[in-house]
């Protein structure tokens, strides 16, 4: 059984920084494409960074350079650090995987997510 949970959102105010974390069992983050998405309220879910068995990271545009995906294999985590935040960055952050370990980006998987507020 897979599953995915995500820990470190908080509140922040505008230009701090906050680290997200999603501890993963059933799958190994060291194959398999993980991801992280978000949805702020009266928005879709929107891709933010992943990265896939073989390292390679991708990232949407609004968040490159300020956002940076991670994995620790010996933990089984993935995580994201997010500086310079900003209040669009506001929204419930979600880990994703999938059942297929080189697809991407990833969707059949999610955690429970994890609340961001960035305060202006």
């Amino acid at each position: 059984q897979v599953r995915l949970v995500e820990s470190g959102g908080d509140l922040v105010q505008a230009g701090g920084s906050l680290r997200l974390s999603c501890t993963a069992s059933g799958i190994s983050v060291s194959i398999n494409a993980m991801a992280w998405y978000r949805q702020a309220p009266g928005k879709q879910r929107e891709l933010v960074a992943g990265i896939t068995g073989g390292g390679w990271t991708n990232y949407a545009d609004s968040v490159k350079g300020r956002f940076t995906i991670s994995r620790d294999n010996r933990r089984n985590t993935v995580s994201l650090q997010m500086n310079s935040l900003k209040p669009e960055d506001t929204a419930v952050y979600y880990c994703a995987a999938d059942r297929v370990t080189s697809r991407y980006p990833p969707n059949d998987y999610w955690g429970q997510g994890t609340q961001v507020t960035v305060s202006s």
